[in-house]
């Protein structure tokens, strides 16, 4: 079989192409990118992934860290409990407790109703009250809402701002 045109001449060598420059840029390509801060502060380039998670105590392999167990395995585990797997000794233990401490943190909530739907609850509060047959008449409903969806969309007003609501029944 013949061999296309262009491999059979020889390869000429770049002089414009600066070699350390493109060495470094593919090194810099080739390590991971690690979002969390906690991890890529502890991380040392010259180890492996697995060296370096052995050493932060996290796991490389999650079904083997925590494996699944078998009946077989559960049988032969029960007849040599005497011994035990080696323990690995973790070297940097802060990165595990500041991953711990920000999984602690509570979630902070982003939940929010846009501003046309709570002015559309509040107009049909304040001109209508508790009567949602006659917002579901009202020509503010542009989106024909039947008397049960409207109460819906009070009541989703009602536990996402509980205090907004009480200072505005109290306004009325």
């Amino acid at each position: 079989m013949p061999k296309a045109k262009g491999k059979s001449r020889r390869q000429k060598y770049n002089y414009n192409v600066n070699r350390k420059k493109l060495n470094r840029a593919f090194r810099k390509r080739a390590t991971p990118r690690i979002k969390c801060s906690q991890i890529r502060r502890a991380w040392d380039r010259t180890k492996s992934v697995a060296q370096n998670l052995a050493e932060m105590g996290l796991a490389v392999d999650p079904n083997k860290a925590v494996p699944i167990p078998k009946l077989m395995q559960q049988v032969m585990n029960m007849e040599v409990d005497g011994q035990e797997g080696k323990k690995r000794i973790v070297q940097k233990p802060y990165v595990l407790n500041e991953l711990q401490y920000e999984a602690s943190l509570p979630e902070k909530k982003s939940e929010t109703l846009s501003r046309d739907l709570i002015d559309y609850v509040q107009h049909m509060i304040r001109n209508h009250g508790e009567n949602y047959k006659a917002m579901a008449r009202d020509e503010k409903n542009y989106y024909q809402d039947t008397p049960k969806q409207i109460k819906r969309k009070i009541d989703v007003y009602k536990r996402f701002y509980p205090e907004e609501y009480q200072a505005f029944c109290a306004s009325l």
